[in-house]
């Protein structure tokens, strides 16, 4: 097995603003590709060895509609038409971040619906189109920042936000146009312009509160929406109160399996011991307590990681830290290219942001609360000490409000990024139509849709062909603790790895030395 750098990192980029895919290409269009206001091309779309059409194109929409006098943007569509001669509602996709493109579905995904509905991708201004707010200063401040949950260093990523504020600002952007309450007009003008009346949502974590704000300004257009990880209002901030919940319901879970509690009778206590004594490095590779605190957070969001991470948390207790060394060197490679932060911060400032709270302190660890809220800390608690505009949304779209709109809240028991106690206590009882599933043992996206991917297509299906889920395949699918390839195996493989090369260089150097010095003394 050849160890590259992404090969070692692979299991890390699973960070839950988002589900990143690859798969779907479509052409960008700038500001500058044409008059019109709705540019479209017909060509054919492969999805496995099937052949559909479908129509890729641009919409001229205002930056901000909330002035009289706006610049116009360029935000990418793509629809993927249904080979029924008569097909149902449009389902319009709305997918995580935010930070993340809302272009690249996955084909399986799209394709899962295609033989009822057309599938409809509308790119989220910020990150899709001819406007994308990178801010290379807050990559930058990701990237040389040692010990990233320091005051210090969270100061300094502010003020990096504050820099690519002010950047954007210079280029002409008006960042007072990037909302969630913006995005949902722009699908609505690409609706009007496909001609559909009414169309279905289906959305994923971030995308679901979009999702639920659509259905608010505009219940005469959704029919149906369908919502997995399911992200309220107010909950873009990452709670330490429900991660430790979190954490100690996978303890319970730990426990009732004989093989593991051998390996650590309580696991959660495990987590405690290395996450209050994470050592400074392993070998030669520097250990960042922060980097390390924040990768496993991040990890934690599915359970194939999430078992990586408690491998790697049992092997430190036991005095190897070479798994926590391969995650704090992950942060660099991973985290400051997760998101367009400049989307990120817009959306999540606009919809969440509380003026009146400490993130900074709030989100550390306690005696009672081991880990803390690492990502919140980082990400929040930086913006808090940055000037970057806040134009919050209206108090209206702030808070729960009741909504008549067919709902159905996918979610799984042990999600960290968004848990279903929230869509259960919080957002459910505002759905006069509304029913939440929950899978067991599951956590973010991922896992809802692929742990038994039949049973999430069937009851997707069913909900939105009849308005009922089918949940006839949802069967029990408990997770599984065992690791073979463990980050302290994989960075002790690297290692080994590394040293071979090294020594067999070394080998061929003496080697080539020697007869060089042979070939001398011939000579002479």
């Amino acid at each position: 097995m050849k160890l590259t750098i992404p090969t070692i990192l692979l299991p890390f980029m699973v960070f839950c603003f988002a589900c990143k895919r690859t798969g779907i290409s479509y052409p960008v269009l700038s500001a500058e590709a044409g008059s019109d206001s709705f540019i479209i091309e017909t060509r054919p779309f492969g999805i496995g060895n099937e052949q559909f059409e479908a129509d890729f194109g641009s919409l001229a929409v205002p930056e901000n509609r909330r002035k009289e006098v706006s610049r116009s943007i360029r935000i990418p569509f793509l629809r993927i038409h249904s080979k029924s001669g008569n097909p149902s509602e449009p389902i319009f996709g709305l997918s995580g971040g935010p930070g993340q493109s809302n272009m690249n579905w996955d084909r399986g995904v799209a394709w899962t619906f295609l033989p009822d509905h057309d599938f409809v991708m509308v790119g989220y201004r910020g990150v899709d189109g001819s406007c994308r707010l990178d801010c290379p200063e807050v990559v930058k401040a990701f990237k040389n920042t040692r010990e990233p949950l320091s005051e210090e260093s969270i100061k300094a990523i502010g003020h990096a936000w504050s820099r690519a504020a002010g950047d954007l600002k210079k280029l002409g952007v008006d960042l007072d146009g990037y909302t969630m309450l913006e995005c949902i007009e722009d699908d609505e003008a690409v609706r009007k312009a496909l001609g559909y009346t009414h169309i279905n949502l289906l959305s994923e974590s971030y995308g679901t509160r979009i999702a639920y704000l659509y259905a608010l300004k505009h219940p005469d257009h959704v029919l149906r929406s369908a919502m997995i990880a399911v992200n309220p209002p107010g909950h873009f901030v990452w709670e330490p109160r429900m991660i430790d919940a979190q954490l100690k319901y996978y303890a319970t879970l730990w426990s009732k399996d004989p093989a593991m509690s051998g390996k650590s009778p309580d696991l959660y206590n495990t987590m405690r011991k290395v996450l209050d004594a994470i050592p400074h490095r392993w070998l030669a590779v520097p250990i960042d307590a922060g980097k390390v605190r924040a990768v496993t957070f991040s990890l934690l969001f599915q359970r194939s990681n999430a078992v990586k991470v408690f491998d790697t948390f049992i092997a430190a207790e036991k005095g190897d830290a070479s798994g926590l060394a391969l995650m704090s060197l992950a942060y660099d490679f991973v985290v400051p290219s997760l998101s367009v932060w400049g989307d990120l911060a817009s959306k999540a400032v606009s919809a969440d942001f509380d003026s009146s709270r400490n993130y900074s302190v709030e989100m550390d660890p306690t005696s009672d609360r081991p880990l803390g809220s690492p990502m919140s800390k980082l990400l929040w608690g930086s913006l808090s000490c940055s000037n970057w505009p806040a134009n919050r949304l209206p108090d209206e779209f702030r808070r729960l409000q009741q909504s008549d709109v067919e709902t159905l809240l996918l979610s799984g028991s042990v999600d960290f990024s968004t848990p279903y106690e929230f869509a259960r206590n919080e957002l459910l009882p505002y759905l006069k139509n509304g029913k939440q599933i929950i899978f067991s043992e599951c956590g973010h996206v991922g896992d809802i849709w692929y742990v038994n991917i039949e049973n999430t297509r069937l009851i997707l299906k069913s909900f939105y062909n009849t308005g009922i889920a089918d949940t006839s395949l949802n069967t029990y699918s408990p997770i599984s603790f065992k690791v073979k390839w463990g980050f302290p195996v994989i960075a002790k493989t690297s290692v080994g790895v590394v040293a071979a090369i090294a020594f067999l260089l070394t080998a061929a150097i003496v080697k080539f030395i020697r007869r060089h010095r042979k070939r001398k003394v011939n000579l002479i």
